[in-house]
């Protein structure tokens, strides 16, 4: 079993970039680069040399960094083959079901339109952790630009059937917003209201509110719930 390292970065308004190191190989992944710069700080920080890009899909906030650091690292890039013509410098195009390695490290790719038809997330399936970029955000989810509200509640219960203890990793910090809404829907549910004590707490302190668990986001998030008696 290979665990992964997680490095977040927080860029531009409300975006994270993620750096997942797999220690044996030395191979590192930038997940949805917005720009270049604090990106190859925390690298240089770390002593991690860039080997992949990973693209959940095409916006600029996602992929505005890829030609830079290719140029400098040389590193592939990795995106949606249905996208791939919206992904700039994409060397590998994938699709959903199937498997690649990051060094060691086992990554899962699944099909997740709703925000964009081209949408895929990234699930490392010995870590637990799933990098979803603008698909499901903690008590939310993405707005739907291409895709339909039937695709993103097929893409959003792909996502909510992966283990309870998985480590969501979402591309923005939205929580605080989501979190108004999903109040005004379930107003006694005494979890939702545990967890909005939570993300003020930690937004007072400038402090992330992701990565979440899928169980908490089960228990919380409104879009995960659509179908319980509670929501429905």
């Amino acid at each position: 079993m290979v665990k992964i390292v997680v490095e977040q970065i927080a860029v531009l308004n409300d975006n994270y970039v993620y750096l997942v190191h797999e220690p044996a190989s030395g191979a590192t992944a930038a997940i949805d680069p917005a720009v270049a710069g604090p990106v190859l700080e925390r690298l240089a920080a770390k002593g991690w040399r860039l080997t992949h890009i990973l693209n959940t899909h095409h916006h600029g906030d996602h992929t505005g960094a890829n030609l830079d650091l290719a140029q400098r690292t040389g590193c592939a890039i990795i995106g949606a083959a249905r996208d791939s013509q919206r992904i700039p410098g994409i060397t590998a195009e994938i699709a959903g079901g199937e498997t690649f390695m990051l060094g060691h490290a086992a990554v899962s790719v699944f099909e997740v339109p709703g925000h964009t038809s081209g949408h895929i997330a990234f699930w490392f399936p010995d870590s637990h952790a799933l990098f979803c970029g603008d698909t499901l955000f903690s008590l939310g989810c993405g707005r739907l630009f291409e895709g339909s509200a039937e695709e993103m509640w097929t893409s959003l219960k792909t996502l909510r059937d992966l283990p309870a203890d998985t480590m969501a990793y979402p591309a923005h910090e939205y929580t605080a917003g989501n979190g108004r809404f999903a109040r005004l829907v379930e107003r006694d549910n005494a979890e939702l209201k545990t967890r909005l004590d939570q993300v003020d707490r930690l937004r007072a302190q400038n402090q992330p509110t992701v990565p979440v668990s899928l169980a908490l986001e089960r228990a919380t998030n409104p879009f995960l719930r659509a179908d319980t008696k509670d929501v429905f």
